[in-house]
């Protein structure tokens, strides 16, 4: 036990001792601890600290350096500065403390509708969106030509049983009528990352792709033009939080008239 603390009361100490000095002002290892990256050498590490303690040297000099020749004129816009944005950062982090306990957060989706159909204008796409499905399977895949049968046909039962093989199949996109961007589609899908814009924004029933990991059934259904209209459900999120943040301003606009009548009210606010 005793041996224990005596290593804990030395381990405090080098703790407690600066490792740096600039005037009156001191660095302690625990000031720049965390600023460490991790798993670093000794001879990386001590490199590291030492730049550390040079920044922090300079900044104190400079520092002392301003204090002992900025103006008295200067130096109270400065203090001013500091005041303001010191009352900033209390009033805003009061505010969004408000905001947190007292702001509903739910947003129906006739809510959303309706703003969409009162601001359609605002929503124009600034890029082409499409919509498309795949199918991504190995090379080795034994339902190869009945899979592209499936995939090319309109049939109800042929794209029912398509949805039998999800399982086999590496990755898909079946049934969905998400908008989505050109990026997007080249993004998921490898071999079309090269492809030119015209062959790609083409309504197209059946693409055939192929590289080293697969083959790559593509069907672009529904191609939306740049500046057109963005339908609801690709603007949904955006709506969303458009509304949202309206009736944030209401809500803060609502806590400071509450705020000036009883200022008001309780003689705590006076005009003169």
């Amino acid at each position: 036990m005793s041996c224990e603390l005596v290593s804990l009361k030395k381990e405090k100490t080098r703790e407690d001792k600066p490792i740096a000095s600039v005037y009156n002002k001191h660095l302690y290892k625990k000031d720049i601890k965390d600023l460490l990256p991790k798993n670093l050498s000794k001879e990386d590490s001590l490199v590291v600290v030492k730049g550390l303690i040079n920044s922090w040297a300079k900044q104190e000099l400079l520092f002392i350096k301003a204090e002992e020749n900025i103006s008295e004129v200067n130096s109270e816009q400065i203090e001013n500065l500091v005041n303001n944005y010191k009352k900033g950062l209390y009033i805003n982090g009061y505010k969004e403390r408000l905001v947190k306990q007292k702001l509903d957060t739910v947003v129906t989706e006739e809510e959303i509708a309706l703003y969409y159909e009162k601001n359609k204008e605002n929503f124009k796409v600034s890029e082409e969106l499409l919509q498309f499905e795949y199918v991504n399977f190995g090379k080795d895949f034994l339902d190869k030509k009945e899979t592209i049968a499936q995939f090319k046909s309109e049939k109800e039962e042929d794209k029912e049983d398509l949805e039998r093989h999800l399982l086999n199949f590496k990755s898909y996109r079946l049934q969905d009528s998400t908008w989505v961007t050109l990026d997007y589609l080249k993004k998921k899908i490898p071999p079309f990352r090269n492809e030119t814009k015209e062959n790609l924004l083409k309504i197209s029933k059946f693409i055939q792709k192929e590289d080293s990991l697969g083959v790559y059934l593509v069907a672009v259904k529904n191609i939306l033009p740049q500046s057109a209209t963005a339908p609801l459900s690709y603007v949904s999120p955006r709506i969303k939080q458009i509304i949202l943040h309206k009736r944030k301003l209401e809500l803060i606009r609502d806590i400071e008239k509450t705020l000036i009548n009883d200022a008001i009210q309780n003689k705590n606010f006076k005009e003169y």
